[in-house]
């Protein structure tokens, strides 16, 4: 019978498909032993587990109430939206819904009422974790597309946003980029950002509702037409730089940045017609497991990858504690057609129990301290065990001892700070009139010219007096109530006419008389 299970076990990545098993168990000379493969979950509709963010404030129609129309009946304003009314409210979730029987429930904006001012919109996809997509993701709109938007992305979980896709009706116009088609790019543009005039143009169909992002078409350059030949796209995936990165996502985001017009200029007389509806948004992916998983479950609020192959994390983007013995490593898809598991391993006796937290994969023993010792720490880690950071790197407080990103640079300003060493939050060491975590300000009185200096208008060191400020280190600028090349006579005491807030002429042109000649003589003005 356990011979049964065994063969059994064996069978399974023909039987399940490619990349579909990460382990069977196997029989050799050496005895019964696990066989590890390169692995990646089922692809799954991920708007099921997305968090979406409308902004800004007050974008979203029904508060307050109001009435809008259509392009197809633009006189006929009788619909309206209103947040109180379950019946006639428009939430961002109507976007995620089943929606039975055929009947449309969608998110709608507020009109642009208030043109000329630019009609903005921004909706936020997030999930928290990195998934790679599989399939075009496509946007539904209700009552016409845009004319202009964007799509970003972002690998960080929105910390840091790029351009993903432009949309616009004149490309040139919008954005000063000529119209492309993906279908169009070659094997070494697949991960070119483009701007296409496809989705944007005003074609009178109800029919034309939908926004692409074509990822297929994409994967159709390496794979076909028919994305037959996927071998192929997995060898360009591993071997072609930013090309598995660039279908990999955090988060998404939908910039609209001009409604439908109706293939018409804007109406201004009738501005309840143009507003955003968006009705459907399918985004097709994978849990990003890095080839170490072929499950995905959703725990706590999140997406986890079910880690195999002696890996731990979110993303399998660790080795587990004890199976540290080497670097950790993603999973590959090559060679085909099981591709490479890069699994963890236990730590073996050259080891000893050295524990180099993932930051070293050798040893070596001292003879006179007897101790065992990591060698070439990486990841500017430092120490017996790489648990110390190297000088000029500060602890990471949100990352764990065996996270490559465990040490931050500490980036001192080199003018400003005395050496590039910082504390364990960060702050680097200033130099006199110098201030702020990274030594690049400066403080009061003090201003910033390749270093802090006092605030000084001559070379002989004097001080702008009585709250007066230095400008470019050539004037002073004096507050309501003195005057003065140093800003150290007052003005009621120069001309009493001044107290009462009216200058005097002869005086001020004396007093610019006088400013004149003392930067002639200091030699800052060249008549």
């Amino acid at each position: 019978m356990l011979y049964l299970v065994a063969l059994l076990l064996h069978c399974l990545p023909l039987a399940m498909g490619q990349y579909d098993i990460c382990k069977s168990w196997v029989t050799t000379d050496d005895g019964p032993s696990w066989e590890f493969y390169a692995c990646q979950p089922k692809a799954m509709r991920m708007k099921d587990y997305v968090t979406v963010r409308v902004d800004p404030a007050g974008i979203t129609c029904g508060d307050p109430p109001e009435r809008f129309c259509t392009h197809e009946n633009p006189y006929l304003c009788s619909d309206e939206c209103d947040a109180s009314n379950p019946d006639l409210a428009h939430p961002p979730k109507l976007m995620f819904d089943s929606e039975d029987e055929g009947l449309a429930t969608y998110w709608q904006s507020v009109t642009w009422r208030r043109y000329p001012e630019p009609l903005l919109a921004n909706i936020t996809l997030s999930w928290n974790k990195s998934i790679e997509l599989t399939d075009d993701i496509v946007i539904t709109f209700e009552y016409g597309r845009p004319t202009i938007m964007m799509l970003e992305k972002s690998l960080d979980n929105g910390r840091t946003w790029h351009p993903y896709q432009y949309y616009a009706d004149d490309c040139m116009e919008a954005f000063s980029m000529p119209a492309r088609r993906v279908r169009d790019l070659s094997t070494t543009s697949a991960n070119r950002v483009l701007c296409t005039e496809e989705y944007s143009r005003w074609a009178g169909s109800k029919k034309e509702k939908t926004v692409r992002f074509e990822v297929r078409d994409r994967f159709a350059i390496f794979a076909g037409p028919d994305l037959k030949n996927m071998d192929n796209l997995y060898t360009r995936l591993e071997s072609a730089k930013g090309l598995k990165d660039f279908f990999t996502v955090t988060d998404l985001r939908m910039r609209l940045l001009r409604p439908a017009l109706g293939g018409t200029y804007v109406q201004r007389e009738n501005l309840y017609k143009y507003f955003y509806a968006v009705s459907n948004i399918e985004v097709t992916g994978r849990c990003k497991c890095n080839l170490h998983a072929n499950l995905c479950t959703f725990k706590e609020g999140s997406l986890q990858c079910e880690c195999e192959h002696n890996t731990t994390g979110q993303d399998c983007g660790k080795c587990k504690k004890n199976f540290r013995s080497r670097s950790w490593r993603a999973g590959s898809y090559l060679p085909l057609p099981n591709g490479s598991p890069n699994a963890c391993a236990a730590a073996g006796s050259a080891f000893g129990n050295c524990e180099c937290y993932g930051h070293s994969n050798r040893c070596s023993y001292i003879d006179f301290l007897n101790v065992v010792t990591c060698v070439s720490c990486k990841h500017n880690t430092r120490g017996q065990h790489c648990q110390h950071c190297r000088l000029g790197f500060y602890r990471n407080s949100s990352a764990e001892l065996d996270d490559e990103n465990v040490c931050i640079e500490c980036n001192c300003n080199q003018i400003g700070s005395m050496h590039d060493r910082c504390n364990e939050k960060g702050y680097c060491e200033c130099k006199e009139g110098a201030t702020g975590p990274k030594c690049d300000d400066c403080l009061p009185n003090y201003y910033w010219r390749q270093g802090c200096f006092p605030n000084v208008c001559d070379d002989e060191l004097l001080l702008c007096q009585n709250g007066g400020t230095c400008y470019q280190n050539q004037r002073c600028v004096c507050p309501v109530g003195f005057k003065g090349v140093l800003c150290q006579q007052s003005r009621c005491e120069a001309d009493k006419k001044d107290c009462d807030g009216a200058p005097s002429a002869r005086g001020s042109l004396s007093t610019i008389l006088l400013g004149v000649l003392a930067l002639q003589l200091r030699g800052w003005v060249d008549l």
